[in-house]
Parts: C-alpha cells; structure tokens; sequence
C-alpha cells in the first residue's frame, strides 16, 4: 500500500476487522502489516510445538571392550552398538587397558577397526581411535539421523499390521465352532412323512381280523 499516515492504517485496520502489526520497527518508515494478530499467534504455537516433536537429539552411547574379550562378549557388545546406531544414536567405543596391555596399541586399534567393520552397514567412523592413558577411545556416528530412524521403524510398523490380521484370518476355527456348524450342516433322521404311532392293538392286527 505504499508510506500512509498511522491514522489511516489504523482505519483500514479497523474497517477491515484486522489488526494493525508492526513487523519492521527498525525500518524507515516501520513497516507494518494487516493480519488477524490472534489466529496469527495460534499458527505460530501450533509450527512450534510440531518442530518440537520431530526435534530428535542424539545421544552418545558407550560400549566398553576388554582387549582379550572372547567371541561371544564382543558378539553381544556389537549387537548393542548396532541396536544404538539403528535408533540414531552415536556410539563411542572404548578399550581398556590393564597392566602390561598399555604397551600393545596396536593390538586395540586392531580391534577398533574390527568393531567399525563390523557396524559399516549403520554408522561411519567420525573419530579414529586415539589412545588416552588406559584407555582407547573411538567414536562411530549413524548413517542415519535419529528422525529418519524413527520415521523408519514406524513405516515398518505399518507394513506389519495387515500381515498379523492375516495370520489371525488363517487360524483355525476353535473346536465349539466348527462342532455348530456341523450339527447344523446334518441332515435330519426323522421322516416328515411317517404316520404318528397308535397306543392301540388294535390297529396293528390285519384286516380279516379286525371284522370278527
């Protein structure tokens, strides 16, 4: 609309049944704006509590390794780190080291670079392993960010729902059921067309007997 009086704009404001905003204050002339300053305010509430829920923050899990840590202890420390990595989260891996072990670095960066191995298909080394006194530490971030693994899970979640109603379709009927339908389904014993039973003798004996 152009540079008008403050009188006029709060004119047009109120003719409109609108609000008058500044917007630019700093500006020369300010700048102000027309709009529903009340439907405004709730729009905004609204952008900011959904960017709070798909806010994710990610956090560094830790996993502790022995250097002589045998097969079936490492096996179950990667499967931590790859359910870790799998949900977004960072994963810092530390090595311990006792006594005489502090003299084979080596022998940790091997293993380091076994467990980075083994968790390629989730996370990426984002800091290569560095020896601080006792201990070795590496850090693997998730290829993945903690939104697009949550968004993940719940889409494999849906894929999953219509194939539990099928395997509740294809279980059997329960025994009472299927017992019903046959009763229902056999075919009745019963004659419609037999003569009802007589309680006298007499309708039994034959005919030249019946006239004596």
């Amino acid at each position: 609309m152009g540079v008008v009086r403050i009188e006029d704009a709060l004119r047009l404001a109120t003719e409109s049944d609108l609000d008058l905003v500044e917007v630019a204050p700093q500006a020369k002339p300010p700048v102000c704006k027309l709009m529903d300053f009340g439907k405004y305010k709730y729009e905004a509430a609204v952008k900011a509590r959904e960017s709070r829920k798909n806010q994710s923050t990610t956090v560094l899990k830790e996993v502790r390794f022995r250097l002589k840590i045998d097969d079936h202890d490492y096996n179950t420390k990667v499967g931590h780190a790859r359910r870790f990595l799998e949900a977004g989260d960072k994963v810092k891996a530390m090595i311990q080291f006792r006594g005489r072990e502090q003299q084979r670095p080596e022998m940790g960066v091997r293993l380091l670079q076994r467990f980075s191995q083994d968790v390629a298909d989730l996370g990426a080394v984002e800091s290569s392993p560095r020896q601080d006194g006792r201990h070795m530490v590496m850090v693997v971030g998730p290829l993945k960010t903690k939104a697009e693994a949550k968004a993940a899970a719940k889409n494999q979640a849906k894929n999953q729902e219509p194939v539990a109603e099928d395997a509740e379709a294809e279980q059997p009927a329960p025994k009472n059921d299927r017992r019903a339908r046959k009763n229902a389904e056999r075919l009745p014993t019963e004659k419609k067309d037999a003569a009802p039973l007589s309680n006298s003798m007499a309708d039994y004996l034959p005919d030249e007997l019946k006239n004596l």
